[in-house]
């Protein structure tokens, strides 16, 4: 069965106007559920995991900083959200959720997250609605626990994966496969393993011929025994944050592709869904959902 991390504390309340739309966190379990692609049993709920995993990436003042709400205010403004205990919560819950989908990953092929794709946190601050790094969190998890030696992270979020570059950076156990928007944010890119910045207003057949031309050729090299995904819509075109011209069936056509490279390859794969802004929550709904709609098709 396909697992999904979810908790209620993923939609957090915002100040009125704010650009996040946070409540695709709930309209997203809703429609699957709505539509039959999932029912309730599919979901499980995470709870606060042990500090260790999240020191295990991140460093101690920052974490604690984070925890006690101590953070300076130059680095709180950075995150982007109002620093608040149940912000933090939620952060740590979503790790959590992210680290159980890896476990039902290694189970059942694959297993996904509501939330996460946070990785614009490093291990020493956050930014850009990112507090802690949820897939970095996993990768030392399994790894600590012997489950996985090598990790690829394919990162197909509109911007860079610059947090998790610069925790991996010189660690050969894990790969950072990033392609993003080269004229977006972050605007001072870190050096991911292999980065491909793409050209304002790249279409469906671009994306899809670099991808194809690209992925199969890093999981023979790389062989690893494990992939975190994560699975941003923010490329389609109508993306307030991106600059990408992609269709919401190219956004589709990626994640089919991914998801049947890991499952032909017979590797695990826990997803993390990332951004998405489109003005309109219906488009940003649908997208995400045709992840777990092609999750359920192709593996089981």
């Amino acid at each position: 069965m396909l697992k999904i991390a979810y908790h209620p504390i993923y939609r957090h309340p915002l100040p009125e106007g704010h650009r996040f739309p946070m409540e695709k966190y709930d309209l997203l379990p809703q429609q699957l559920l709505h539509e039959g692609t999932c029912i309730k049993d599919n979901f499980f709920e995470p709870s606060k995991p042990n500090d260790k995993h999240i020191l295990a990436v991140h460093e101690p003042e920052y974490y604690y900083n984070l925890v006690n709400i101590t953070l300076d205010q130059r680095a709180a403004r950075k995150i982007g959200f109002p620093l608040s205990e149940i912000l933090v919560e939620r952060e740590v819950i979503i790790a959590d959720g992210t680290i159980k989908a890896s476990l039902y990953a290694l189970e059942n092929g694959i297993a996904m997250n509501i939330a996460g794709g946070t990785h614009h946190a490093y291990t020493n601050r956050g930014e850009a609605f990112c507090l802690l790094n949820d897939q970095a969190i996993g990768t030392r998890y399994l790894q600590t626990k012997g489950l996985v030696k090598k990790v690829l992270i394919v990162d197909l979020d509109v911007h860079q994966g610059n947090g998790t570059a610069q925790i991996f950076q010189n660690d050969a156990s894990v790969f950072t496969f990033s392609m993003h928007g080269k004229s977006n944010y972050p605007f001072k890119k870190e050096t991911s393993d292999l980065d491909i910045a793409l050209e304002n207003n790249t279409n469906d057949n671009t994306y899809l011929q670099i991808l194809k031309s690209t992925l199969l050729k890093l999981i023979n090299q790389e062989k690893p025994d494990f992939i975190y995904y994560l699975s941003g819509v923010d490329i389609i075109a109508s993306d307030k944050l991106g600059k990408l011209g992609l269709t919401i069936e190219g956004c589709k056509e990626r994640d089919r592709y991914v998801l049947e490279q890991c499952k032909s390859n017979d590797i695990p794969v826990m997803c993390s869904m990332g951004g998405g802004y489109s003005p309109d929550i219906k488009t940003i709904v649908d997208a995400h959902a045709n992840t777990f709609r092609l999750a359920q098709e192709i593996f089981f």
